[in-house]
């Protein structure tokens, strides 16, 4: 064991329950825009659906991604994985979810606006995004490959 000693695995369950709730918001975010694009702009739906997104991203998503990084960088310095081939993709997908992260913020902002930019057929699909980062990610940690 590590620095954490006994404690490691109940930052590990917390590490673990945090993505969940991360990537629970990672999956809604893009499908409420679907929804929201459709409402016209200025309407009392569109403001319904600017403050649903708010509250998404301020209640799940960012304290979620961050306790996920604290936890993560915890872990990741109690078993030495810096020299780990696995935990640099892994860690790779975690910025690359982060920067997906950012991405929907912004595009949420845009939204806000009244800015359309991007399809709801594009959305759905950028929806797939973090499945596949955390089906990625949990073969790296799992199967440690290399």
């Amino acid at each position: 064991m590590g620095w954490l000693g006994p404690a490691h695995y109940w930052v590990l369950a917390a590490h673990i329950t945090f993505v969940i709730f991360w990537m629970a918001g990672l999956f809604l975010l893009p499908r409420l825009y679907v929804y929201h694009q459709e409402a016209p702009v200025g309407s009392p739906e569109d403001r319904a659906w600017i403050e649903r997104e708010a509250r998404v991203r301020s209640i799940i998503l960012t304290p979620a991604m961050i306790i996920v990084w604290v936890l993560g960088l915890m872990l990741a310095l109690d078993i030495g994985a810096w020299t780990m081939g696995w935990f640099h993709a892994k860690l790779l997908l975690v910025i690359l979810l982060t920067g997906y992260q950012g991405w929907l913020g912004a595009y949420g902002k845009r939204l806000a606006q009244g800015q359309r930019s991007t399809s709801g057929r594009t959305l759905r699909m950028l929806n797939e995004v973090p499945g596949i980062a955390a089906a990625l990610i949990v073969v790296l940690v799992v199967i440690k490959p290399f």
